[in-house]
């Protein structure tokens, strides 16, 4: 077989926007000028009407639907192509083949695709070329068929596809229709063998082209009138995992299973087909973006519903899609070949995270020993540990835990509930481990009312996303605002659940009220708590409909609010938190300065008619705890709880300075996380109680922590260095994602940034007794933060006569009594705010604008 290297072209016929052909061209579905007779276009005519028939319902009149339709077209054309192609001599060992690429070669033929072609020869004249060349695009451009064609040899096929992104990506789904099939398979299997071997050098042009097509196309699920074919979770995409599938990178259909919801990947890309296909014979035309006005009527030939029926099943598929691209490029990038000294470096090391958890490869992936069927904590773990950490959860994983983890038990236990709350805590982090839950079932199994607000579309234009969307935006947005209210906990579950009723008819909040109760007790909150939620659901919009709708001027406005939530002040300031959180997650302009001022002005009032806030007071000490206190020396015991992974550490000591700060730091540096504290004193003894958990593994013996609270109360460990240090090994690792080729230094000596989703705030309330205050921090948790404070304060000569702590998933709410009467107190409250608001992590500052370049 010869060839050209440089390839043989025919003027006027090489062009092609997959083949990506330069030089002279044909406009797409135009007749050139020196059309051939009609007796010459006569097949092709045959060809167009027979296209208008199927279209029109066929000689019966009967309408095909969408899978037939697309089936018939391809059949139809492949037909015209091998006949004419016959007809023209274009057979085996012909020199000649006739190569489909775009929706003829995926066999996805829409009513009005274009017929994308290219006419291969093995190095022909041109004389000879051109003669078949137009006796076989001619019929076509004179029967009004849009035709997209390129005329090549191999070779010029195949250095096309080198150099020409959109060109490879075509290229790569090309099929034989008629002809040399020799030829093209030299074509296919060229194309597809320079893909495999050359993806590590274009592989972040292949992510910077995708990043660019999202950013102009936008997202199908969350899009009014979404681009089908470009847009992010569209058609594009699954040609997309097709092309990492080919370059063998990743598997065809990752991520998803048909018992996934929504059916998975094939569901979801057949479903789109079908829409696009109805979009195609509603226009008339070829079409990409779903209008509004033709949704109803694309609907009911799907028979799938109304328009907002079929937005769902659109959101559905989009997000589906998406979930199977993201796992599709990060196991590609993982996979790539490394290069350079990169490849001398060791095999990714498995990094605890938690218990059964672990990181791997810049994934969170179940440890060697998880037992998922024995361990149904283990999927809140797992997200938990995803969104605190940033990294996603591995699509193996996510698979193990959907096939094996069982129901987690009602009520739930209490270290599952925390992990929840981590998750919900974590801010914008938490939307794409909630996603990745939710799109393979796992969300829905731990909060199965969710299935009735799934990827269901607003009815209100001013929402931005879909009603399920809108749940986890709202609590990203108040997890930002978690030191403004007193359970910060309640704040962010509410968020997730206050539309929980939508979807089922009536009044939302009423309804939503009834299953916030149901999903509260499911998840073990007290039942005030339970209360409390259900009240923050039911009147979530209580606050800003009267604060734009009423005259607050009117007392009866303000006594109105105040009767109907009980003169609650806790509830008030939660509603007042989630209203704001409601309306950033709305959409943009939903919440300004007239809104939020009104709202702030309301809850001013409320709050003088309900006067007053109540005072932290200490937790009384445990009888067996003072006889211990009594008998002096240093005493620690550690007992198991009702929980699977909880204990309680119990500390007996002499109450000198420090033994706070020691206590836990000692807890803290081996790996147990504190969930509340309470800190007393009697007979010159101090009695603090810890309650843990082990952030995996089992808890060291009492033994061991009581010779490590010595050796610290000895000086012999500096707990904030070594604090520090494990802090900085628990940040997440960047990852250059294909080489890990980065050359930074890294400075062991670097105190690590922990950044807050929310500001921190501190609260003072004059004590019970003379010289007396209590300061409540509400603040973001971070690793030994009980042990910084304490440091703080005792640097302070700050005596603190009693404390409780909380840890309420990311957040802490800490109370301190602390006397400033005594003669070793040297500071003010200003001095303690500021030293304990330097040692609790706050919001990333704001980055400074660019400079213009030249400046």
């Amino acid at each position: 077989m010869r060839s050209d290297p440089h390839g043989s072209r025919t003027g006027g016929l090489d062009s092609s926007a997959h083949a990506g052909g330069s030089g002279p061209s044909v406009s797409k579905g135009s007749t050139p000028k020196g059309s051939a007779s009609n007796d010459r276009s006569g097949a092709a005519a045959d060809l167009a009407r027979a296209r208008k028939q199927l279209l029109d319902g066929g000689a019966r009149n009967r309408r095909l639907d969408a899978p037939s339709l697309r089936q018939a077209l391809v059949d139809l054309h492949e037909f015209w192509l091998t006949t004419k192609g016959s007809e023209l001599g274009i057979k085996p060992d012909s020199g000649f083949a006739i190569v489909a690429v775009g929706g003829l070669a995926r066999r996805e033929l829409l009513p009005y695709s274009d017929l994308d072609l290219i006419l291969l020869h093995d190095d022909m004249s041109p004389e000879i070329v051109a003669a078949v060349a137009d006796k076989l695009w001619y019929p076509l451009w004179d029967a009004h068929i849009k035709l997209d064609h390129s005329v090549r040899t191999v070779p010029q096929a195949l250095q096309v596809a080198a150099t020409d992104m959109t060109a490879a990506l075509g290229m790569l789904e090309a099929r034989h229709i008629a002809g040399d099939v020799e030829l093209s398979n030299l074509l296919i299997g060229g194309v597809r063998r320079e893909w495999r071997t050359g993806i590590r050098s274009r592989f972040d042009e292949l992510i910077t082209q995708t990043s660019s097509r999202w950013s102009r196309s936008g997202e199908i699920a969350h899009r009014a009138e979404p681009d089908l074919k470009s847009g992010r979770g569209g058609l594009r995409d699954v040609q997309l995992l097709d092309a990492l599938a080919i370059a063998q990178l990743t598997d065809g259909m990752p991520g998803l299973g048909p018992s996934s919801p929504g059916g998975g990947l094939a569901f979801a890309h057949g479903r789109l087909l079908d829409v696009r296909t109805e979009l195609h014979r509603v226009a008339g035309r070829a079409r990409d973006q779903l209008r509004a006005q033709d949704a109803d009527e694309i609907g009911a030939a799907l028979r799938i519903g109304d328009r907002f029926d079929l937005a769902r099943v659109l959101s559905d598929s989009a997000r589906t899609i998406s979930y199977s691209v993201d796992v599709g490029l990060r196991t590609a990038g993982n996979s790539l070949p490394r290069r350079g000294l990169s490849r001398l470096r060791r095999a990714p090391v498995r990094r605890p995270l938690d218990e059964g958890v672990v990181e791997h490869a810049g994934e969170v992936v179940l440890a060697r020993d998880a037992r998922p069927g024995k361990d149904p904590g283990l999927i809140t773990r797992v997200a938990a540990a995803s969104a605190q950490t940033g990294m996603p959860m591995s699509a193996s994983t996510l698979n193990r835990l959907s096939d094996s983890a069982p129901e987690l038990r009602e009520p739930w236990p209490k270290e599952a509930f925390n992990d929840l709350l981590v998750l919900l805590g974590s801010g914008r982090r938490a939307i794409a481990a909630i996603e990745a839950l939710d799109r393979t079932g796992l969300w829905g199994r731990l909060i199965p009312e969710w299935g009735a607000v799934r990827d269901l579309p607003p009815r209100d234009a001013v929402h931005t996303w879909t009603v399920d969307r809108h749940l986890v935006e709202t609590a990203a947005y108040a997890s930002a605002l978690t030191t403004r209210v007193a359970r910060p906990d309640l704040l962010v579950l509410g968020a997730l659940i206050h539309d929980i009723g939508k979807g089922r008819g009536g009044d939302h909040s009423v309804v939503g009220a009834e299953l916030a109760t149901q999903i509260g007790n499911r998840l073990g909150l007290w039942p005030s708590d339970v209360a409390l939620l259900s009240a923050m659901v039911r009147y979530h919009l209580l606050l800003p409909e009267t604060a734009t709708r009423r005259d607050l001027d009117d007392p009866a406005t303000v006594e109105t609010v105040v009767n109907t939530l009980g003169a609650d002040t806790v509830l008030l300031e939660l509603l007042h938190a989630l209203a704001e959180a409601d309306s950033l997650a709305t959409g943009p302009g939903v919440w300004g300065d007239w809104k939020a001022s009104l709202i702030r002005e309301l809850v001013r009032r409320c709050r003088m008619v309900m006067a007053g806030e109540s005072l932290p007071t200490p937790d009384p000490l445990d009888p067996a705890h003072i006889a211990r206190a009594e008998k002096g020396g240093v005493h620690v015991d550690l007992q198991p709880t009702d929980g699977m992974h909880t204990y309680v550490v119990t500390v007996v000591a002499p109450d000198t300075p420090g033994l706070l700060s020691d206590a836990a730091g000692v807890l803290a540096l081996h790996s147990l996380r504190v969930l509340s504290a309470s800190l007393g004193s009697h007979d010159g003894s101090a009695v603090n109680s810890f309650a843990v958990a082990p952030l995996f593994g089992t808890p060291p013996q009492a033994g061991l922590l009581r010779q490590e609270i010595i050796r610290a109360q000895a000086g012999e460990l500096d707990l904030i260095a070594l604090l520090d240090a494990k802090e900085r090994d628990a940040q997440p690792i960047p990852l250059d994602d294909r080489a890990g080729e980065s050359t930074e230094p890294e400075d062991d000596s670097a105190v690590p940034v922990v950044y807050a989703q929310a500001p921190p705030r501190v609260l003072w309330f004059d004590g019970s007794d003379s010289g007396q205050v209590v300061l409540e921090l509400r603040a973001e948790d971070r690793l030994g933060l009980l042990c910084r404070l304490a440091t703080a304060l005792e640097k302070l000569g700050a005596d603190v006569r009693w404390a409780r702590v909380a840890t309420l998933g990311t957040s802490v709410v800490d109370a301190f009594c602390i006397d400033l009467s005594g003669t070793d107190t040297r500071a003010t409250r200003e001095d303690i705010e500021r030293a304990l608001l330097a040692v609790v992590p706050a919001p990333e500052p704001p980055k400074p604008p660019e400079k213009p370049e030249g400046t």
